[in-house]
């Protein structure tokens, strides 16, 4: 599945323009929010003029949209490093929560787009709040997915439950992120990490 947002061959000078807008605006809206983000901010970051801006974007709400998608891909394939060249299930899902733990991802401050969408937009804005939930399940669907094709290959417990799984990642490593960035240090989610290297290989691995 390719990520909405991602942008494939070459691009006309009105493209360029976009895709630099989005860009300098994603590092923006993940570190101060939709709301704590103004258009002056936004005119700083990218070196235009309103009207350079809204020349490509109908609104705010369509470039912080746009913003996210691009922010939440970095971030996804960040995640995904190395996962291709792993064959077996369980040792690619545990190189995914080491992903998370381990390697901040590049070009991208503030942290995981995800949560900090999902938090702000949580009753605010339904436009963010819907791309926050389309990430979330394509990283559910991943997880889910990787499981089912471990018990195909006889790697993972018949009786494993994907869908499971998936919640106990995801909710363990964003609640690890968001108690290590409270107290600035990395050793909750560092903590985080050793208890899901050990639930993936003692209740998913197949014995």
């Amino acid at each position: 599945m390719r990520e909405r947002g991602e942008k494939k061959g070459r691009m006309s000078k009105g493209e360029e323009t976009r895709q630099h807008i989005i860009e300098k605006a994603a590092a923006i809206f993940n570190q101060r929010g939709y709301e704590g983000t103004a258009l002056s901010d936004l005119m700083e970051a990218t070196k235009l003029r309103k009207g350079g801006i809204y020349r490509h974007f109908e609104s705010k709400e369509e470039l912080a949209a746009e913003a996210f998608d691009y922010a939440w891909g970095l971030a996804w394939r960040t995640r995904r490093q190395g996962l291709a060249e792993i064959p077996n299930s369980v040792d690619r899902l545990k190189r995914l929560v080491r992903n998370f733990v381990e390697i901040r991802t590049p070009n991208l401050p503030g942290g995981c787009p995800l949560m900090n969408t999902a938090v702000e937009a949580d009753d605010g804005n339904a436009v963010l709040r819907g791309r926050a939930r389309e990430a979330l399940g394509w990283w559910r669907e991943f997880i889910e997915n990787t499981v089912e094709a471990g018990k195909e290959n006889g790697e993972i417990r018949k009786e494993a439950d994907g869908a499971k799984a998936a919640t106990l990642i995801i909710a363990g490593l964003e609640g690890g992120l968001m108690m290590s960035r409270l107290m600035h240090s990395l050793e909750t989610l560092e903590t985080v990490g050793e208890f899901l290297d050990e639930y993936l290989e003692t209740q998913i691995r197949k014995i």
